[in-house]
């Protein structure tokens, strides 16, 4: 197989409602659609979900853009494969760059999977009819706007709700989701906020006693013997998520015990490929996975279901419906939770068809292999 001409859309859409992390808040997203087609035509789409900003991780809209003309086109281009991991063994020297090397796995994969006239679930190795979804809320104004938020995704059926903390945001709120849930399967994030310090120890044995499925990231991302210290303290699972960028992560996470949960985003470890050799490893250490999400467009998210078709996602995963953050999002269908699940799609690829008329309608800035002058 070989990729005759890639197509680089950054696009950007407003979110329904706005989402504070520890770190920023949000009202619109901007991310890049990388589209493959090959010599006969088909054309496979992947997504590159990096933030506009470096905050979740040093990896941002516009130096995706310019590391995606500037090298992976080049190595894209350039090489014959059967399968995606042969051609991404292309751009292996590269260093770092996940979330873009990301959007090139998804599109090979999903033309991969259209060239096999299968669904991407199952060239993935997926077993799994449907998917259990979950939901990630932000941080709120006031307490009663958090528990009005909780309300509406209880009310849609989703079965986890996880709630971003930060300092100062933390205790409080948790004490009344649980209060007003005490059956719901609750979980919070703070995306490493926290210093490795007394008074976090102490925000952190009070939240092991909410019943909590597990505690995600509490600490910086490469100081996993923080987070070892802390798991060996409380009875809550420690999830990690940018701590693990890559198998090696993986395996220091799991010989420090620094978690008992992971959480495999696509896009933080460079791709489907990348991702399913986590889950692997993963699996045969005991160790429980679910699929965290970016706020995908419609083509990272139909990848997010694909991959947590896989038998080692036994917890909720980041793949609600597309319209809990997009009034209209690109792909055709939406991706849909009833009652908290999703479906798998059976159709080859993705399953879904990419909407280009209003791709293009929202496009800000654009790349075409075959007219250098476009970007």
């Amino acid at each position: 197989m070989r990729i005759e001409r890639l197509r680089i859309f950054e696009v950007r859409l407003h979110l329904v409602h706005s989402f504070q992390t520890s770190s920023h808040r949000k009202s619109g997203l901007t991310h890049l659609l990388v589209a493959a087609t090959d010599t006969d035509g088909r054309t496979g789409w992947g997504e590159i979900a990096s933030p506009a900003d470096p905050f979740y991780c040093s990896e941002t809209t516009s130096t995706a853009f310019e590391i995606a003309i500037d090298y992976l086109v080049l190595h894209a281009l350039d090489s014959d494969w059967d399968t995606p991991p042969e051609l991404e063994a292309s751009w292996a020297k590269i260093r770092g760059h996940e979330f873009t090397k990301a959007g090139f796995s998804g599109a090979a994969w999903d033309l991969h999977a259209r060239t096999v006239d299968k669904p991407l679930a199952s060239v993935l190795g997926g077993t799994r009819a449907e998917v259990v979804t979950g939901v990630s809320l932000g941080i709120e104004p006031t307490i009663d706007d958090l528990l009005t938020q909780v309300q509406h995704q209880v009310d849609a059926g989703y079965r986890r709700v996880k709630l971003k903390i930060a300092p100062g945001w933390d205790v409080e709120p948790v004490a009344a989701v649980r209060a007003a849930y005490p059956d719901l399967d609750l979980h919070v994030d703070a995306n490493g906020a926290y210093p490795d310090d007394d008074a976090s120890a102490k925000v952190f044995t009070t939240l092991d006693g909410a019943g909590l499925i597990m505690i995600e990231q509490p600490y910086a991302p490469r100081d996993f013997l923080a987070h070892a210290r802390l798991q060996s303290r409380i009875g809550t699972p420690v999830c990690l998520d940018e701590s693990v960028v890559d198998i090696h992560d993986l395996h220091t996470m799991l010989a420090l015990e620094a978690g008992r949960v992971l959480n495999i985003k696509i896009s933080r470890m460079g791709g489907l490929t990348a991702a399913r050799a986590a889950h692997d490893v993963a699996v045969d250490a005991g160790i429980p996975v679910w699929c965290g999400g970016m706020h995908e467009f419609g083509v990272g998210r139909a990848a997010n279901v694909a991959i947590s078709s896989l038998p080692g996602f036994t917890l909720p995963s980041d793949v609600s419906d597309s319209d809990k953050y997009y009034a209209r999002d690109i792909i055709v269908p939406p991706v849909a939770a009833h009652d908290g699940v999703v479906t798998v799609p059976t159709g080859p690829g993705l399953g879904h068809d990419v909407d280009v008329h209003w791709v293009e309608q929202n496009t800000v800035r654009f790349y075409d292999s075959g007219d250098d002058t476009a970007a």
